[in-house]
């Protein structure tokens, strides 16, 4: 499970680094002088959203499951 979500958290990571390089190289052409095809930085951002959503749903999932238990902080400490 730890392996699925870390791979998870690389795939959003790297979603959002490919939206901030399609927001980068927005307004300038391509090399043979065409335009760059548009929305492609909101169909990355829009992956991304979509992958969180999905793994936030897995992850309760799993925990209703019981294949995760919750560690945080105990009561009263």
């Amino acid at each position: 499970m730890k392996i699925l979500v870390a791979i998870a958290f690389i795939a959003i990571l790297g979603s959002l680094a490919t939206a901030l390089v399609y927001m980068m190289r927005g307004g300038t052409p391509q090399a043979d002088g065409s335009p760059r095809p548009k929305g492609n930085m909101a169909k990355a951002l829009a992956f991304r959203v979509g992958f969180s959503i999905l793994l936030f749903i897995c992850v309760l999932i799993a925990w209703k499951m019981g294949w995760i238990q919750p560690s945080g902080i105990p009561a009263g400490a």
